[in-house]
């Protein structure tokens, strides 16, 4: 796995390309520590070259999105596939995080 950052407009985009498991999650964890403890407001996560993600990546994602919301940041998520989305569902995590189908549209909620 990597990743890469980049700001649009307002807000902070992470790409991840390839798999988010055991093995990989601990460097998606000190990529989002490094965006909590710089208190980015507005975070959109794009997982269109991301192929696969288990219960430790989606932890990861939890916890970022706890430590957020200390200083009402917002995240969002696009491009995922339907395998990865339904990793996401089977957890009931529909219910957290809010999907957008491409970055256009996760950067024009994200930003209002």
């Amino acid at each position: 796995m990597t990743t890469s950052t980049r700001m649009e407009e307002t807000v902070m985009i992470l790409s991840i390309q390839g798999d988010i498991d055991l093995e990989s999650s601990p460097l998606l964890r000190q990529e989002l520590k490094k965006i909590s403890t710089a208190k980015t407001a507005r975070l959109l996560i794009d997982f269109s070259e991301t192929t696969y993600i288990d219960s430790s990546g989606l932890a990861t994602l939890i916890e970022y999105f706890q430590s957020s919301s200390a200083y009402q940041g917002k995240m969002a998520l696009s491009g995922l596939s339907a395998r990865v989305k339904n990793s996401f569902s089977i957890v009931r995590l529909e219910e957290v995080f809010t999907f957008h189908p491409d970055l256009a549209s996760g950067v024009q909620t994200l930003k209002l």
